[in-house]
Order: C-alpha cells, then structure tokens, then sequence
C-alpha cells in the first residue's frame, strides 16, 4: 500500500500542482491520496481522471496529517530537499510494509521532519514536489508504474507520432 499525503494544500493558490501531484501518484503507482485541507473539487476532478482513465486509487481530502502520520503503522518517508539522498534511503526502506509520502505545498512545520521515518532528498536544490514525487516513486518501483493496466473507457497508446487515444467499447477499442 502506497499512499501520498499533501500537507499545507492552498486551495486558490496550489489548486493545479495539487491536481498534479495526484496525477503522479495514480500514474506511478500509489493506492491512496490524503490532502490535508479539505477541497472537493480537487476530488471530484481527480475522480474524473479515474472515471474516464480507470485506475483503483483512493482520495480523501479534509485529513488531519498529524494524526495519519502518528498513526502510521508502515514506513513515513518526507520528500524534502534537507534530508538524506534518495540513493541511501532506497537500500533502507523495507518494501514490505505500506508506505506514507510525505510531501509540501506550503514550509511542511517542523515536527513532521521528526515524525517520519525518514526525510529524503531528491536532490539539494528547490525543486517541483511534482517531481521529487516521480522520481522517488519510479525508483521505489523500479519502474513497474510503465506496465500498469489502468482499464478505462479510454486508453492512450504509444504513438511515434501524433496521439493514439481509444474509447473502450464492449467489441474493441475505437480510436477517437
């Protein structure tokens, strides 16, 4: 079990990155998304992806972070660009037990750096946490999120170019 929880989510202000990090996280192959503020457009929209793109992945917005991290009982990891190097932490973490990502929209307060298991660095520089989360999820996986079958009424393949997208019908897949 993979979850991602957003922590400090500005409704106005963060309302597409917060959309994208959700977008990362079902592509790459987290289970659940949690955001701290409440927002029920974020959900019904990132509902609307899932609907017409398929994916099994949960998200409930509104969450009290504290407590889900307290409670946590697999694995916290915070996507920082203070902690530990990404390549130290990966030989660590214990890919058995569910799995908490932290990551920021707004300063993530303090005690959240001493909460989780562990702080990890995708790299030491200001960076998207869009990012920070792709890359720490395609190395969790060892890229597994490639061959995931999301079985939705519509498909997108790969196309050398041009877009090759399918609507899912009862017969077969028709190009739209």
């Amino acid at each position: 079990m993979i979850s991602v929880l957003r922590i400090g989510h500005r409704i106005e202000r963060d309302k597409r990155i917060t959309t994208h990090v959700c977008l990362v996280a079902r592509a790459f192959g987290a289970d659940e998304i949690l955001i701290d503020t409440k927002d029920e457009r974020i959900e019904d929209n990132f509902l609307s992806v899932c609907d017409r793109f398929g994916g099994d992945i949960n998200i409930k917005s509104g969450v009290n972070a504290r407590s889900i991290v307290k409670k946590w009982q697999g694995i916290s990891v915070h996507l920082t660009m203070y902690g530990e190097s990404l390549s130290d932490v990966m030989e660590k973490v214990d890919k058995k037990q569910d799995l908490l990502i932290l990551i920021g929209a707004e300063k993530v307060p303090a005690e959240f750096y001493e909460l989780v298991d562990y702080n990890v660095s995708i790299g030491n520089q200001p960076h998207s946490e869009v990012a920070a989360l792709a890359i720490f999820l395609d190395r969790y996986t060892h890229g597994s999120w490639q061959h995931k079958k999301f079985n939705g009424k519509m498909n997108i393949f790969p196309s050398k170019k041009g877009k090759d997208v399918r609507m899912r019908t009862k017969d077969e897949d028709v190009k739209i």
